[in-house]
């Protein structure tokens, strides 16, 4: 039974957590409804897919029929994206339908709404050259850019009314730019709560990819976002895009970053023990050896921007540059160096 939570800053902000269905998977996400900030605003709106889309309005509902707030769907004015990935845009438009709420995004994320079909296309070119360079076998490939594309229908471009600029205050909300999950990642802070949306979960280490694929992504921009949060003083409270709340943002930022730190060493080793120089697919074959469907696609770039990072930092060679300089796309072999 999905069930929404109802949370008070000490400055009387009402934020109201509105768990949604997001994909015929059953994954979870949460939208939240900000009251007494500002203007009423809605941060995140869910995948767009029916049953998400139906959730929200029910839970949005439920905050006046539950919780007595004199409040409707038609009183949200504002409507900001965390970041721009599906689960928290995809029903931006039916929102905007319902409301005529403005909508607010980080610029690093805007065309992801505004030109979304361009991006979806040139997203999946640079995905199908990360996977030939990856050394991924070439129906494999296929398969993995059918996934890809198949959830990304239903969603059409969306026009953007402003851009979130963390040096401004707006409606009781301050934006903190944390580029890494994903280039326009922002975190929000209300008093001494965050909404830390994808980059700071307390059971998930937020997924990453190489920023070869999509600039301001990679594990170096997510670890200096990292570092970046840890320095605010005064969060009592972390409220992600998934799972449960967070009651101490500042140990689960140590905890992704020892995570992170296992992982490059666990590549090294890989890397390390094999007997000859490895691509991107046979270190994560090796890396992540049980996963099916598309979470072979995300484990491809959890490594792969793993890898990246290590290459980055000087601690990985590339050894085949006689085939990359005559061939036009070939996949990249690495030894620790």
């Amino acid at each position: 039974m999905l069930k929404i939570e109802r949370f008070e800053t000490k400055a009387g902000i009402r934020i109201y957590r509105i768990p949604m269905v997001v994909f015929p998977n059953g994954f979870v996400g949460y939208s939240y409804v900000i009251l007494n900030a500002g203007r009423p605003t809605l941060v995140d709106a869910g995948s767009g897919f029916d049953m998400s889309n139906d959730h929200l309005l029910k839970g949005i509902a439920a905050i006046r029929d539950d919780f007595g707030e004199n409040f409707q769907l038609t009183d949200i004015e504002h409507l900001i994206i965390t970041h721009g990935h599906m689960d928290h845009f995809g029903g931006a438009a039916f929102i905007v339908e319902k409301t005529g709420a403005q909508v607010g995004i980080h610029e690093l994320d805007r065309r992801v709404l505004t030109n979304y079909e361009e991006r979806v296309i040139v997203a999946t070119k640079d995905l199908r050259i990360y996977l030939e360079r990856a050394g991924v076998p070439e129906e494999k490939r296929r398969i993995m850019i059918e996934m890809y594309g198949f959830a990304k229908k239903h969603v059409k471009s969306l026009k953007v009314d402003f851009s979130i600029d963390e040096d401004v205050m707006f409606e009781g909300m301050q934006f903190v730019h944390v580029p890494g999950h994903c280039p326009g990642q922002v975190c929000i802070i209300l008093g001494e709560v965050m909404i830390t949306a994808d980059h700071i979960l307390p059971k998930t280490t937020p997924h990453q990819a190489p920023e070869s694929i999509t600039h301001y992504t990679g594990l170096g921009h997510y670890r200096d976002s990292l570092r970046k949060i840890a320095k605010i003083d005064g969060i009592e409270l972390g409220l992600g895009g998934h799972e449960t709340p967070i009651h101490d943002i500042y140990a689960r930022i140590e905890e992704i970053m020892h995570s992170h730190d296992r992982k490059l060493n666990r590549v090294l080793d890989i890397i390390k023990n094999f007997e000859r120089p490895c691509t991107i697919h046979e270190i994560t074959q090796a890396m992540y050896p049980n996963k099916d469907g598309y979470e072979i696609l995300l484990a491809l770039e959890e490594a792969g921007a793993h890898i990246e990072y290590l290459y980055q930092h000087g601690m990985l060679s590339v050894a085949n540059l006689d085939e990359i300089e005559r061939e036009n796309n070939p996949p990249l072999k690495y030894v620790v160096s």
